[in-house]
């Protein structure tokens, strides 16, 4: 049978409950809503066990699921809480009246220790059927065991301590091994350590807590009636030989260790701990006793004590050593439960005020004693009759309130962390209470997580004059809008940026203020440039910018420019100021060659040589073409300093960067042509005399040349075009030699360099008067005779001006009359010698023996038409036929078959005059006569020998298998 609590007390359950058919929903100012659609279950919920002892209880303990409890003097009962229904019962085999004056459970519930008031002590492991007495602990009235959570284990205790009533604490270690009649006792030794004393002498030892710290210290709290004592050592360590606690005691043996005293008593004392989860570090503590509960915080880490930030609770109405007084003190997080006879009380360790009276009814009897087990957080409580469980459920759920009542804003949080509705509250009251005390920056920051109307926030502090708080709330607001509320974020950045510029205008005239101008300043920046606003700051930059301009505020200006990645506006700022330099030293920073483009022209009039270093360092990112607007209107003043950076930058696109663009090779020449004649002609040579390997435009570079007179260049761009006749015309005008270079060039065409040569001298004799140059010009070219000349000379030259001319001309006749005269020499010679071959030919012939096979088909020669070739070699007609074939054009192994379709198609040789009778036949037909046609094909097939002529030389790199028909190959291998 089950029974529920009563709830917590109005100051500590404030939260709405709906009860079932009536819903309410209460809106905050927060604009959570917050709706509870049934009661909350309390905290602290108790169930009566289903239990009906046959004999009344006398001792329970509860530990790591493990419960044992005592009926009567002389029974155990054992349960596993997860196997409750297989109860363990135990005869403790006592014939005497001792009763069971307290029982002690380890924190892993293995070992169980029965203390008797007969001064004796049981011990029984969990595997055991058998309590065993402990000999070396006879005569002891043990009051509290102090367990070693660090070394204990299922098989063996560790070293342990025991407090008596006597006052004394031993150290002990107990082991599980069953022996036998001669096997060893579990009692492996005990040892007394110290003796606690009050002032009226020794004082019965009421608890004992073992603790170790993370840096190896020991700590051991006993307690007395009236006082707490603290022993603090250094701790044996693990696998040491010596693991006990002798050491740490021994401190004190020449003085007294630190205590707690009050002198009010109540006769005996509890002191109870509160560990999060199982073998961890305890974190509070509670010590019942006469004045009350002392309660604080435990700290392994503090050297000096283990306790901190304690103070003492004073027992709630009716509840002391006079009226009713405490039996049992057990601590949970947030409250410790005070056992009295009749009723069960708890109390908050936040407040003191107790928030749980539980009742029990008479017929249970009176309550005994209350535990509780550290592993499922569960409380125990009995009386003679029966054993109740209490449940703790949620015990954190409302502390928040009480920690914000106490304006203990981090820890409300803390347990709020899961609620937003409550977190929204507990940041509310928190920026309420930072705005009361002045601390402004505080209250924005809270301000700005709550879910307060934007418009009352902003208001109190324009109220109360607080830019600087504003900023930092408007500033947070404007962190924690979402990807789509972009009006917002358009409405904080503005706002932010027009309080700062107020505030660093206000400051900038007081050099008093400089220091917090240059904070202001910094803060501004800080803004401008944090990555967690860029894109809202992004967003809004049109605006920001015509914000900074109405302030005048340049310095910042370029600073957010540059923040945004917007150059163009930074190199556009600089330009208008005419700091040159500076706006160049920003574009070869971020090298962007769209600005490049658009600056060029304004910064080439004042810093020419600096830009086209700029550009030269710019290499291949840059295109040259787009360049050339800004050189041309730059080069339109003529001046040599101006053409110089032009052409600079220009020839570093064509000899470094090796630039095709035609429009860059254009104007380079009329940049050559106005400013640097000497290079052009250089450009021109280097450049190539082929048409299709120049760059620029061949009728462009003519025009240009021809307007600026350079004359020799034009020569050079007539030689490209193989305008050859125009070319010598010009360079007559220039230079005979260059006239005479020019001549030489079509090399393939006589008439045309003798018609080139004729000019020349025709304007060597006709214009320059000169025979003798004359004469030179007629020696330089072998095409022109002395009678070519001739005609140009005037009638007045006399022939002694021709003699030597003359004279070498028909030294040259001559010589060439001998050399034609010697060659058809030659020639008849030639003519007699092939005639005697012809006749030796005709008597050639060769054998052929009857056992001689066809070289392709190794079958014999005359069983069928074959050819005989002079090299030996020997084929049938149709076997030469398939060697040849393959090797023949396309166009002959046409012939080939049609000569084959047109022999087969005539009529065979009759006997007697076929040869008549055939070539009536062809005559009278109009086509080739049947030995005509085999002449043909013999003069086709048989022309040379397949092995040994031009048609096995030209099959050396034939591939095996014709490719057409390499498939079928292969497939026939598979």
């Amino acid at each position: 049978m089950a029974s529920i609590l009563d709830e917590y007390e109005d100051s500590l359950s404030r939260s709405a409950v709906l009860q079932p058919g009536c819903p309410s929903v209460a809106i905050p100012h927060s604009g959570y809503v917050n709706a509870q659609l049934e009661k909350e279950v309390p905290i602290f919920t108790k169930q009566r066990i289903d239990f009906t002892p046959a004999e009344r209880i006398t001792s329970l303990v509860v530990s790591c699921n493990q419960l044992c409890l005592t009926l009567g003097k002389d029974t155990l009962l054992r349960i596993d809480l997860g196997k409750a229904n297989e109860p363990n019962h135990v005869e403790l085999g006592r014939k005497d009246d001792s009763k069971v004056h307290k029982m002690f459970l380890d924190p892993t519930g293995s070992h169980l220790l029965i203390a008797l008031s007969s001064t004796e002590v049981l011990y029984m492991n969990r595997n055991g059927q058998k309590a065993r007495p402990l000999a070396r602990w006879k005569g002891q009235l043990v009051e509290s065991v102090g367990w070693n959570k660090a070394l204990g284990t299922e098989n063996s205790t560790g070293p342990i301590l025991v407090g008596t009533a006597q006052g004394q604490i031993f150290e002990a270690e107990l082991s599980a091994s069953e022996g036998g009649l001669f096997g060893p006792a579990p009692d492996l030794y005990f040892r007394p350590l110290y003796v606690l004393n009050e002032e009226g002498g020794s004082a019965p030892v009421c608890s004992l807590e073992v603790e170790r710290g993370p840096d190896g210290r020991g700590f051991v709290i006993a307690t007395t009636r009236q006082r707490l004592f603290q022993f603090i050592g250094r701790a044996a360590a693990e696998g040491a030989e010596a693991q006990g606690f002798s050491g740490l005691f021994a401190a004190y043996t020449d003085h007294p260790p630190p205590f707690r005293e009050f002198p009010s008593n109540l006769g005996y004392s509890e002191l109870a701990f509160y560990v999060p989860k199982l073998r961890s570090a305890p974190r509070a503590f509670a010590w019942m006793m006469g004045d009350g509960v002392l309660y604080g915080s435990l700290d392994c880490g503090r050297p000096d004590s283990l306790l901190s930030e304690e103070r003492v609770w004073e027992y709630p109405e009716g509840v002391g050593p006079g009226a009713s007084p405490p039996l049992a003190i057990v601590l949970t997080q947030f409250h410790f439960l005070l056992l009295l006879a009749d009723r069960v009380e708890a109390v908050c360790t936040l407040t003191g005020q107790v928030v749980l009276r539980d009742h029990f009814l008479e017929k249970f009897g009176p309550l005994k004693h209350m535990v509780k087990d550290s592993s499922t957080g569960q409380l125990w409580a009995y009386t003679e009759r029966a054993v109740f469980r209490y449940h703790v459920q949620r015990e954190a759920r409302d502390v928040w309130r009480t920690y914000l009542d106490m304006n203990r804003f981090d820890l409300a949080k803390e347990y709020c962390r899961e609620r937003p509705d409550c977190l929204d509250t507990v940041l509310a009251r928190e920026a309420d209470f930072c705005f009361r005390q002045r601390r402004y920056l505080e209250s924005a920051h809270c301000y700005a997580q709550t879910q307060s109307y934007f418009e009352e926030i902003a208001l109190k502090f324009l109220e109360a004059r607080q830019e600087e708080a504003l900023a930092e709330f408007l500033q947070r607001k404007l962190g924690s809008l979402k990807p789509g509320e972009r009006t917002q974020a358009t409405l904080l950045t503005t706002w932010l940026t027009e309080l700062y510029l107020s505030r660093l205008g206000a400051l900038q005239g007081d050099p008093e203020a400089l220091n917090v101008y240059r904070e202001t300043r910094e803060r501004f920046r800080t803004f401008l440039s944090s990555p967690r606003h860029k894109e809202w700051l992004f967003a809004s930059r049109g605006s920001i910018h015509e914000l900074l301009a109405s302030h005048g505020d340049t310095e910042h200006m370029v600073y957010f420019a540059v923040i945004m990645q917007d150059y163009e506006r930074v190199v556009a700022y600089h330009c208008q100021h005419e700091a040159y330099e500076e706006a160049l030293a920003v574009l070869g920073r971020h090298r962007d060659p769209q600005l490049f483009y658009k600056f060029s022209p304004i910064l080439i009039r004042h810093i020419p040589r600096q830009l086209v270093d700029a550009w030269i360092e710019m290499g291949s990112r840059l295109d040259a073409r787009q360049l050339i607007p800004a050189l041309v209107n730059y080069s339109q003043g003529g001046e040599a300093q101006q053409v110089s950076q032009a052409i600079r930058y220009m020839e570093f696109c064509v000899n470094v960067l090796g630039e095709t663009e035609q429009a860059i090779h254009n104007y380079l020449l009329s940049l050559y042509a106005r400013g640097q004649p000497a290079s052009l002609l250089a450009y021109l040579e280097q450049a190539g005399a082929s048409p299709n390997h120049v760059h620029y435009d061949l009728k462009y570079a003519l025009r240009l040349c021809a307007e600026h007179g350079h004359h020799r260049a034009c020569v050079h761009v007539y030689k490209v075009l193989e305008l050859y006749e125009e070319a010598v015309d010009l360079a007559l005008q220039v230079d005979v030699d260059l006239a005479k270079q020019c001549a030489d060039l079509p090399e393939e065409d006589e008439e045309l360099r003798k018609k080139l040569w004729l000019k020349i001298a025709r304007h060597v004799v006709q214009e320059e008067e000169d025979v003798q140059t004359a004469m030179a010009c007629l020696a330089s070219c072998p095409l022109l005779k002395i009678e070519d000349v001739l005609p140009f000379f005037p009638d007045f030259v006399t022939i002694d001006h021709f003699k030597e001319a003359i004279c070498s001309s028909l030294k040259a006749y001559n010589q060439h009359i001998q050399e034609l005269q010697r060659e058809m020499e030659e020639a008849t010679a030639s003519a007699q010698r092939i005639r005697r071959d012809l006749q030796e030919l005709r008597g050639r012939y060769g054998t052929v023996e009857p056992q001689d096979k066809c070289a392709t088909c190794d079958f014999p020669l005359l069983n069928r038409p074959f050819y005989l070739f002079l090299c030996g070699h020997m084929f049938h007609a149709d076997c030469l036929l398939q060697a040849v074939r393959p090797g023949l054009p396309a166009y002959k192994q046409a012939r080939l078959e049609e000569l084959q379709r047109k022999l087969g198609a005539a009529p065979p040789p009759v006997k007697g005059s076929a040869r008549a009778k055939e070539a009536e036949g062809g005559a009278a037909t109009g086509g080739p006569s049947r030995e005509q046609l085999k002449a043909d094909l013999d003069e086709l097939v048989a022309a040379e020998c397949v092995y040994c002529g031009e048609l096995m030389i030209r099959s050396i790199d034939r591939p095996f298998i014709d490719p057409q028909h390499y498939k079928e190959e292969y497939l026939s291998w598979l």
